[in-house]
């Protein structure tokens, strides 16, 4: 086995999403994914509780990176505006991993434990998108709303750009959903 190799973590994470393609979510063991990744099951579990795990690991890095640039959004910015940075600092956290993005959502999508563990996530960054937005002095129910408001695009603008034949980034489809959400407000 190939233990000395770097970038085990990433390796898992190749290795697992592979195998969950190729024979399902359910079908797939750690021992499977640490065989494909060259690595052994005891090695896995340094990096991951369950294999589950390879799905979720990232979840609280960018929950940490929506919030701080919320946080750091200008004095002056309304509870949209924060929430906005928030969003942009997601696109740059994804990049362009869209590939590993779209094979991931098709892995939740197929299993009702997972897409639960996703909707989990989703509350868990709005409640702190909220959390950020009281401490910025805005109040219920302005932040839980602009939280959830927040939430509700980045989920929107996610399937958008792991959309088969999408081609625009994950920043312009947030910048644009964010501009049609402004737009749907307005309107009495």
């Amino acid at each position: 086995m190939g233990r000395w190799e770097p970038d085990a973590a990433g390796r898992f994470r190749s290795a697992a999403m592979e195998l969950f393609v190729e024979h399902g979510y359910e079908q797939t063991t750690v021992a499977d994914i640490a065989e494909r990744a060259g690595l052994t099951r005891r090695t896995f579990f340094r990096y991951f509780a369950d294999k589950r795990e390879v799905l979720f690991s990232g979840s609280e890095r960018l929950q940490q990176t929506m919030v701080e640039a919320l946080t750091g959004a200008p004095a002056q910015a309304t509870a949209i505006e924060a929430v906005a940075a928030a969003l942009g600092a997601s696109a740059v956290f994804f990049g362009d991993n869209r590939k590993f993005a779209r094979q991931r959502l098709k892995v939740i999508t197929a299993n009702a434990d997972l897409r639960e563990r996703e909707l989990i996530k989703f509350a868990t960054l709005s409640a702190a998108l909220a959390e950020a937005l009281r401490g910025r002095g805005i109040t219920e129910p302005d932040a839980s709303l602009a939280g959830e408001a927040g939430i509700a695009v980045f989920r929107v603008a996610f399937v958008l750009w792991v959309g088969k034949s999408e081609q625009r980034s994950f920043g312009e489809i947030v910048s644009e959903s964010l501009t049609r959400l402004r737009v749907l407000a307005a309107i009495k």
